[in-house]
């Protein structure tokens, strides 16, 4: 494995376009994309290894919907399990567009340290979040990377979610095509 500066990435990174995510990056998300949460790539810089995304607040989202809303004693919030959850898409995002990984093509992802979270304020659903990941260090490997991540989320101009953050890729080798593997018959039977 060798150590890499931030942004930096095994070859250079495909051209990248702002605006909506397209079906092909949509298409090769390991979550349905209802669970995705952003819906625009608003910045992309390799020098730096940092992605900005847009975060609507005000569309339906798990345990949001499920909130118990009182306008004093529990206000309807985004909850900070998606705040959180965020992060994770969000360092796929930074994944595809800046290390050019893909997911159909074995490589996937998972956070292995949570370093430092501070939630800065109550996000009440309205206006959208930016939410910003940039790489601070990378393990840049043939199968697996090591990079740290910090983010910052902003709602209204103040800072809402500032995270430290640890996550592993790995390519899967052998990995059938994801369209080809067969159904569970029986999902239930199978945790059997």
């Amino acid at each position: 494995m060798t150590t890499s500066a931030p942004g930096a990435a095994s070859g250079a990174p495909p051209p990248v376009k702002l605006g909506p995510f397209d079906a092909e990056f949509l298409a090769d998300l390991p979550y349905d994309p209802s669970v995705l949460f952003f819906d625009e790539l608003l910045e992309v810089d390799a020098e730096k290894g940092l992605v900005r995304c847009r975060m609507p607040t005000d569309r339906s989202m798990p345990l949001v919907d499920a909130q118990r809303a009182h306008p004093l004693l529990h206000p309807r919030h985004v909850a900070g399990a998606i705040m959180v959850h965020a992060t994770g898409m969000l360092g796929f995002v930074h994944a595809y567009h800046l290390l050019g990984l893909r997911h159909r093509e074995g490589w996937i992802g998972y956070g292995t340290n949570i370093h430092r979270v501070v939630f800065r304020k109550l996000v009440q659903p309205g206006a959208p979040i930016e939410a910003t990941c940039v790489a601070t260090r990378s393990r840049l490997g043939v199968k697996r990377h090591m990079i740290r991540y910090s983010f910052e989320f902003r709602h209204e101009g103040s800072v809402c979610y500032e995270g430290d953050q640890t996550a592993v890729w790995m390519r899967v080798q052998d990995v059938p095509a994801m369209d080809s593997r067969p159904a569970l018959e029986d999902p239930e039977r199978s945790l059997a």
